[in-house]
C-alpha cells in the first residue's frame, strides 16, 4: 500500500466521526440558542470528532472490521452524548 492509498483509507475511517461532529455542532448552535459558558464551535467539533475516531477505532478492535453498524451506532450515542455535555444540557 503506497502512501496516497494509506491516506485514502485513513481519510474514509475518520469521515462519518468528522460528518456526525459537525451535524451535531452545527445543530447544536441552531438549536440550542446562545449560551454562556460553552466552548467555541470549532473546541467543540474537535472534541467531538475525537471521541467518535476513538469509538470508531474501539468498534474496529472488537470486531475485527471496519463499517459494522454495531460502530456505527455506538459512534452516534457517544458523539450525542459528548455534544450533549459540551453543550451543559443538564442545565436546562
Amino acid at each position: 500500500m503506497d502512501l496516497l492509498d494509506f491516506l485514502n483509507h485513513l481519510l474514509n475511517f475518520v469521515a462519518p466521526a468528522a460528518f456526525i461532529a459537525l451535524v451535531l455542532v452545527a445543530m447544536g448552535r441552531f438549536l440550542g440558542g446562545p449560551r454562556t459558558g460553552i466552548p467555541r464551535w470549532w473546541m467543540q467539533w474537535a472534541i467531538t470528532f475525537g471521541a467518535g475516531v476513538l469509538t470508531s477505532l474501539a468498534g474496529l478492535i472488537v470486531t475485527g472490521r471496519d463499517g459494522s453498524m454495531a460502530t456505527y451506532a455506538a459512534l452516534a450515542a457517544v458523539c450525542g452524548t459528548v455534544q450533549w455535555l459540551a453543550m451543559r444540557g443538564w442545565g436546562r
